[in-house]
C-alpha cells in the first residue's frame, strides 16, 4: 500500500513544463524522458543550427534559471492582527522575498493577474538587499532579513566596483519576472518602472522572457521639471516598460481614455443647444489634405446656389476638399448636424458648417471621441509622492516613492474588469496598493491587489524607524491602513480591508533539514535519514497554530489565499474544510481519528475529496479504508 504524502514544496515548475510538452510532442520522450535525437527529428527545420546566433546572457545566468525552477519550501503564515477586515477582503499583503513567494503563489495564480506593476530597486550602485542562494533559498532570506550592523546600516551593497555589477542585477531581475510571466492571464500586461542605468538590459531581458513581440511601448514619465545638480546634462525623466502576455490576442487590452469622453458632449438636445449656443461650428471645407476627387463635389445651399469647397461656384481641382463624404453630410443636413451660414468671404455667399461636439464615422453613425493613449506622461511629478505621504503620515516619513497618480494613470490604461487582480512583488512603501484602493473607488471598480514586500529594515537615522516603522513592509502595512481608514485635511474612508500574510520556515520537519552543498548527494540522505528518525512527528503541533498549518496545505495544494475556511466537528474529530471554487480541502490535525469519523469520511459526500491527516493517526486498515474513497495524503 503506498499512501500519498502530503505535497512538502510548492509546485514543481519543471514537471508543468514537461507535462506540456508530452502535450504537444509525445514522440520526443523514451522512458519518461526527453529523448534530444527525438526531438531534434520532430522539429525539422525549427532548429537553428548555427554557432554564431543573437543572445544575451552575463555572469550567474545559470544560477538564475536553476533559481526558477528549484520549488520552495518555505510557507505563508496568516498575521490577522496586522490585517484589516481579514475574513471578507481579497486583497492581499504578503511580506517576504518575493522570489519564495512567487513560487508559491505559482499553483493557484497560475494565469490568474491580470496586470503586473513592479518599481524593483534600480542599480544605482547604491544598496542591494536581494542577494539569492539558489542551493539554499530561505536560508538566505532569513539572514537576509537582519542583515544590519549595529548602526542599522546595510551590510550589503552592488557598487559599480563590483565586478559583477550589471550580472547581478540582472541574475536577481531574471528568476522574479519568468514567474511573473507564470502568474499574468494570457491577455495580460506588465509595467516596470526603470532608470537609464539598466533600462536597456531590462529591454534585452524582457524580449527573452516574453518575446519581442509582445513589446508594446516604453513610456516616458517626467518626474521633475529640472535637475540642478547635474554637472553634464539634466536627468528628469524615468520609464516604465509595457509588455503584454499575449500581443496577438484579438480583444485590445488597453482601455480608452475614459475621462476624455464625456456623452453630454455629444447631445443634441434643445437644452443643449440653447445653453452652448447654435454656432459652435466650423467649416467643412479645407485644404491641406491629399487630395481625393470624390470629396470634391457640389453640395445645394438653401437659395438654391451651388457650392464646392472653400465657397467656390464651380468644380476646380485645387486641393480644396470637403471634410466629410457625400454620403455622410447629406446624412448631416437631414438630420440637422450641418448648418448653411451666410458668408462675404465665400463666392458662394454660403459658409457650409457642422456642429463641433458631434462625432459621427462615413456612414453616420455617432462615435466616441477619446483621446489616444499616450507613452509621455508631464503632468504627474516626484514631489506629489512626498506630498502625498506626509498628507497620510502627517511627516515625510519615507521619501523614495512612486506617486499614487502615476500608478493610477497606469491602471487606467488597461481594460480592467470585476475581480482583475493586481500584482505588485517590489511594493515598496504600498504605492500600488493604495492606487488601486483609489482607482476602485473612483471607477466604481472592484480589482484586487496582491503586494509582496520584503521586511528591509529601514534606516536607523530614517523618521520611519524613529517613528517606530522598522521595515518598509511596516510602511506599506500602515500606510494601505490608513488610506483606507481616510487621511488628510478632508477624510474619505473606502470600503475595503487586506490580509496580511508573512513569509516563513515550513511546519514539517523534514523541510527544515538543510543540505550541505559541500557534502555529497549521499552524505546529505544519509544526514537526513539521521535527522528524520530524531525528530518526533508529535512534537511539531502543540508548538504551532493550527491554521498556519491549514494555510500550509492551502498553498501547496495549490487553494487560493482566499479560501474560506470553517473548523467543524466530524463525530468526536476536528476537522478544517477549505473551500475555493468547486475545489475542497479537509484537514485533521488530530493525534487520532476515531473509527466513527472514518466511517462517515468514507460516506458518499466526501467521495474523491481530498482529506489530509497526520500520519499516526491512521492505522493500515484504516488508511486502505480511505484511500478508496477519497484522495488521502499524510503528514
Amino acid at each position: 500500500m503506498s499512501i500519498q504524502k502530503v505535497n512538502l514544496t510548492s509546485a514543481l515548475i519543471s514537471n508543468d513544463q514537461l507535462e506540456k510538452l508530452r502535450g504537444v510532442l509525445p514522440e520526443a520522450f523514451s522512458e519518461n524522458k526527453i529523448d534530444w535525437d527525438k526531438l531534434k527529428a520532430v522539429l525539422g527545420g525549427q532548429i537553428d543550427p548555427r554557432m554564431e546566433k543573437f543572445s544575451f546572457t552575463w555572469a550567474g545566468k545559470s544560477d538564475a534559471i536553476k533559481n526558477v525552477l528549484i520549488p520552495s519550501k518555505a510557507t505563508l503564515r496568516p498575521a490577522k492582527d496586522e490585517s484589516v477586515d481579514f475574513d471578507k477582503t481579497e486583497n492581499l499583503f504578503i511580506e517576504g522575498d518575493n522570489l519564495e513567494v512567487l513560487k508559491l503563489l505559482q499553483k493557484a495564480y497560475f494565469e490568474q493577474v491580470k496586470m503586473i506593476y513592479i518599481d524593483p530597486p534600480y542599480n544605482t550602485g547604491g544598496d542591494f538587499v536581494y542577494h539569492d542562494d539558489f542551493k539554499s533559498p530561505l536560508k538566505s532570506y532569513l539572514e537576509q532579513t537582519g542583515q544590519t550592523d549595529a548602526e542599522g546600516n546595510k551590510l550589503q551593497t552592488n557598487t559599480e566596483t563590483n565586478g559583477r555589477y550589471h550580472s547581478d542585477w540582472l541574475t536577481m531581475m531574471y528568476p522574479r519576472l519568468k514567474l511573473a510571466w507564470n502568474l499574468l492571464k494570457p491577455n495580460g500586461v506588465i509595467f516596470i518602472s526603470i532608470d537609464d542605468h539598466e533600462v536597456h538590459h531590462l529591454r534585452m531581458i524582457m524580449d527573452e522572457i516574453f518575446g519581442d513581440e509582445n513589446f508594446v511601448t516604453e513610456l516616458v514619465w517626467q518626474k521633475k521639471t529640472g535637475a540642478s545638480d547635474s554637472v553634464t546634462i539634466s536627468t528628469i525623466t524615468e520609464y516604465i516598460l509595457v509588455y503584454t502576455k499575449n500581443n496577438q490576442l484579438p480583444e485590445n487590452i488597453f482601455a480608452k481614455n475614459k475621462k476624455s469622453y464625456d456623452p453630454e458632449r455629444y447631445s443634441l438636445s434643445d437644452e443643449f443647444v440653447s445653453e452652448r449656443g447654435k454656432h459652435y461650428i466650423d467649416n467643412l471645407d479645407r485644404g491641406g489634405l491629399q487630395y481625393s476627387d470624390s470629396l470634391n463635389y457640389p453640395v445645394s445651399c438653401p437659395d438654391g446656389t451651388i457650392t464646392y469647397p472653400n465657397g467656390r461656384t464651380e468644380y476646380q481641382k485645387d486641393g480644396w476638399i470637403w471634410k466629410w463624404s457625400k454620403q455622410k453630410l447629406q446624412w448631416g443636413i437631414e438630420n440637422k448636424f450641418i448648418e448653411f451660414r451666410k458668408s462675404k468671404a465665400k463666392k458662394s455667399g454660403w459658409a457650409v458648417c457642422y456642429k463641433n461636439y458631434m462625432f459621427v464615422d462615413n456612414e453616420g453613425n455617432k462615435t466616441e471621441r477619446a483621446a489616444p493613449l499616450k507613452n509621455l506622461i508631464t503632468d504627474i511629478l516626484n514631489a506629489d509622492a512626498a506630498s502625498n505621504i506626509k498628507d497620510i503620515f502627517d511627516s515625510n516619513i519615507f521619501q523614495y516613492t512612486k506617486p499614487t497618480e502615476l500608478i493610477k494613470r497606469v491602471i487606467s490604461f488597461v481594460e480592467m474588469k470585476e475581480d482583475d487582480i493586481i500584482l505588485d512583488f517590489f511594493a515598496g512603501s504600498g504605492t500600488t496598493g493604495q492606487a488601486t484602493l483609489e482607482q476602485n473607488s473612483e471607477d466604481s471598480q472592484k480589482c484586487k491587489f496582491i503586494l509582496v514586500q520584503l521586511p528591509e529594515q529601514t534606516d536607523i537615522k530614517s523618521e520611519a524607524y524613529k517613528t517606530g516603522y522598522k521595515t518598509l513592509a511596516d510602511v506599506a502595512k500602515e500606510r494601505i491602513r490608513r488610506v483606507i481608514k481616510g487621511y488628510g485635511d478632508n477624510p474619505t474612508p473606502i470600503s475595503a480591508g487586506f490580509k496580511v500574510f508573512k513569509l516563513g520556515q515550513s511546519n514539517y520537519v523534514e523541510n527544515q533539514f538543510e543540505y550541505d552543498p559541500e557534502k555529497s548527494e549521499e552524505e546529505n540522505q544519509t544526514a537526513f535519514s539521521t535527522y528524520l528518525a530524531k525528530a518526533k512527528q508529535s512534537s511539531l503541533f502543540p508548538k504551532v497554530n493550527d491554521l498556519d498549518v491549514v494555510y500550509e496545505n492551502i498553498v501547496k495544494e495549490g487553494l487560493s489565499l482566499n479560501s474560506t475556511i470553517s473548523q467543524n466537528k466530524l463525530d468526536k474529530n476536528n476537522v478544517y474544510q477549505v473551500k475555493d471554487g468547486d475545489r475542497e480541502l479537509l484537514i485533521s490535525l488530530d493525534a487520532k481519528l476515531d473509527k466513527d469519523t472514518i466511517k462517515l469520511l468514507t460516506g458518499k459526500e466526501y467521495k474523491d475529496k481530498t482529506f489530509i491527516c497526520l500520519d499516526n493517526a491512521l492505522d493500515d486498515t484504516a488508511k486502505a479504508n480511505l484511500d478508496l474513497h477519497l484522495e488521502l495524503k499524510t503528514i
